[in-house]
């Protein structure tokens, strides 16, 4: 089924999946997870009752029962999943994607994600598959987890008193707790809860959807913006300048925060700028490389036991979250770092800037159909004639050099190719982006 991806359930509702799919995803998932209860939250999104219902009688006909947890974030979920003790989870989301997306975020045991690897592809053939055994009857119930939730998120609330702070919630989740943690002080915008998401949509990710917190941290003088994404497992932000911080680069501040007092591992993906590994080096962490993708850096969080990761996506990972990400705890911690620079006098950007050893070009997307074809072709012409101190080939290839590395990654869902180039300088940079883009003119 179409709406089947590598990391979860989700499409165009009513084009790619539609309510009997849903149901028969309900059924087969207690079957799948070997659960009796089903813990279930969902999003603001206008198809998100529907998909509660034909969900939830599902569950229910397969005689299993239904927590429900109401309107929520995500990381809400892999709190409720992992503190209640529950066996199978789902979030009814489409994350950061347009109104008309919805989804299903599954988890398990731990709050460890299922992913298509893990039992998502078993659960399309059992709903492909498999007959509809009769019916027995499951009971759905109410579970009220905001404040335990806002309980566990209030130990990482600093002294905020001194920071004036912007924060856009996209019109999503986030608006649903924020203020319940950082007051009125701040300046917000987009806090209600609207799932046509109309003044933009709910992906930070792309720049030019932080036109509006950037713009509101510079007219209002502002010491930092906050943007969360639809359904507030992802935040980015924004400096005093008004400048978007790319997101490996908070995985840096992340580590300021949690390596000042101890030594620990800190997870990364493979496009993390040096600047970051370099700098985890010296606070005295690990830094450890991996894939891109929650289910991934979840498993291997655990595997290590780094007591942080982040990815350029914006998803970071905490140890003392069941290793799952959390937007709203991200803002908290970087925050904390930010409330501390403003005591000492020190902006945020001088924190970031102070990070920066590199010249970077951010993800560039190329579409591409021979995605593998392009990722050989560039193997040839660079890692076969030239001499790369470093190649790691798991998630497409990052091949480095003495002064200049680049990543590339085959999209999982769509025909683009995710280019990363980082140099010693913006000369090498422009040189090599040149170079590279001249390998895939030919499959554009």
């Amino acid at each position: 089924m179409k709406a089947f991806k590598a990391y979860d359930i989700r499409g165009v509702y009513g084009r790619d999946f539609d309510s009997s799919n849903v149901w028969k995803i309900g059924f087969f998932l207690p079957k799948l997870l070997n659960a009796e209860t089903v813990l279930v939250g969902r999003d603001d999104r206008a198809s998100s009752p529907e998909v509660f219902e034909a969900l939830c009688g599902g569950i229910t006909a397969a005689g299993a029962d239904v927590v429900s947890i109401g309107q929520c974030t995500t990381p809400t979920v892999y709190f409720a999943t992992a503190s209640g003790g529950y066996d199978a989870a789902v979030m009814i989301t489409a994350s950061h994607n347009p109104p008309e997306y919805n989804g299903l975020k599954v988890c398990k045991t731990g709050a460890l994600p299922v992913d298509y690897a893990t039992g998502l592809s078993d659960l399309e053939q059992m709903i492909q598959a498999e007959a509809v055994p009769s019916e027995r009857a499951g009971s759905v119930r109410e579970l009220d987890v905001r404040d335990d939730y806002l309980s566990f998120l209030r130990q990482y609330l600093p002294d905020l008193s001194k920071l004036k702070i912007g924060v856009d919630c996209s019109n999503g989740m986030a608006g649903l707790l924020i203020k319940d943690l950082l007051g009125t002080a701040p300046v917000y915008i987009y806090d209600d809860l609207d799932g046509t998401f109309p003044n933009h949509p709910p992906n930070p990710l792309e720049e030019k959807n932080c036109a509006a917190i950037k713009k509101l941290v510079c007219d209002n003088g502002l010491d930092i913006g906050l943007i969360f994404d639809g359904d507030a497992d992802r935040v980015m932000f924004i400096d005093e300048r008004g400048r978007y911080v790319q997101p490996d680069l908070v995985t840096g501040v992340l580590a300021e925060y949690y390596l000042s007092d101890r030594p620990g591992r800190v997870l990364h993906d493979i496009r993390t700028s040096k600047s970051v590994t370099e700098r985890i080096i010296e606070l005295g962490g690990e830094p450890h490389m991996w894939k891109v993708g929650h289910s991934f850096a979840k498993l291997k969080m655990r595997e290590l036991g780094c007591i942080v990761g982040g990815e350029l996506a914006g998803h970071y990972y905490f140890r003392d979250f069941f290793n799952c990400d959390s937007g709203i705890l991200t803002a908290l911690i970087v925050l904390s770092v930010a409330a501390k620079l403003n005591a000492e006098g020190k902006s945020f950007s001088a924190c970031i800037d102070g990070l920066v050893r590199y010249a970077n070009s951010g993800e560039l997307n190329f579409h591409i159909e021979a995605k593998d074809d392009a990722i050989a072709a560039l193997v040839r012409t660079f890692a076969e004639t030239e001499k790369p101190v470093a190649v790691y080939d798991f998630d497409g290839m990052r091949i480095e050099f003495p002064d200049w590395w680049f990543s590339v990654r085959p999209s999982n869902t769509e025909p683009y190719l995710r280019l990363l180039i980082e140099a010693n300088d913006q000369t090498i940079l422009a040189e090599k982006r040149s170079a590279i883009e001249a390998v895939l003119t030919s499959y554009l």
